[in-house]
């Protein structure tokens, strides 16, 4: 446990700007308290204590604004960052290095029974608000805007945007031409608006040319 309690200050120390001090991290930092919870509520999980690792959870839940169910397996550096809104299902798999962004949710649809919640990959990185819903696998490698609502399964080295995402990068090459270089977090582009701009011009120039031949 202080081990896992070493690597996430260090961690949050490399990825946060804000950090100033080891004290203010053990203090302020909603993502190590979640964590540090869920890690115990795990271990009362695994030996089928369900009632006490929910209390556990529940706890930290109402501490810090994250929800993470003790049933799900969350590899190393794992890094929550604000944290409020957070939701992580029971039968969630999170990878190594991974980070989520406040108002994320990795649930399930209400159709699926057994494995109802994602499975991230390592070094997979989730934007504020986005939704990851479904028993599929979101590769290595992967990014997910701000927002986007991931309801398939996206491969290795991607990047995905909009509402339902869809990948717009893979493997370093652009897949939409008007996508972002990076995820800044605020100058992502909607491929489904732009798509239907597209459109919207193309029906007006045929509007025009037709309007054009009846003259």
């Amino acid at each position: 446990m202080f081990e896992y309690i070493k690597r996430d200050i260090r961690l949050i120390k490399e990825r946060d700007p804000a950090v100033h001090s080891t004290l203010e991290i053990l203090l302020t930092y909603p993502s190590l308290t979640a964590i540090r919870s869920y890690r115990i509520a795990h271990c009362f999980y695994k030996k089928k204590m369900f009632t006490v690792a929910r209390i556990i959870s529940q706890r930290a839940r109402r501490k810090t604004g994250i929800e993470i169910h003790p049933g799900a397996k969350i590899g190393k550096g794992l890094f929550i960052d604000h944290g409020m809104g957070v939701v992580i299902g029971e039968t969630t798999v999170i990878g190594d290095n991974c980070l989520l962004y406040q108002g994320v949710t990795l649930g399930g649809t209400g159709k699926d029974k057994g494995k109802r919640h994602p499975t991230l990959g390592n070094n997979v990185l989730v934007g504020a608000g986005a939704r990851v819903l479904g028993p599929f696998k979101v590769g290595n490698n992967v990014k997910i805007a701000a927002n986007a609502v991931v309801l398939n399964e996206i491969p290795d080295n991607c990047t995905a945007v909009g509402v339902p995402a869809r990948i717009v990068r893979r493997n370093g090459r652009k897949i939409c031409p008007d996508v972002c270089e990076e995820i800044d977090q605020i100058h992502i582009p909607d491929p489904v608006s732009q798509e239907l701009c597209r459109l919207s011009a193309e029906v007006e120039r045929l509007k025009k040319e037709f309007s054009d031949m009846k003259k």
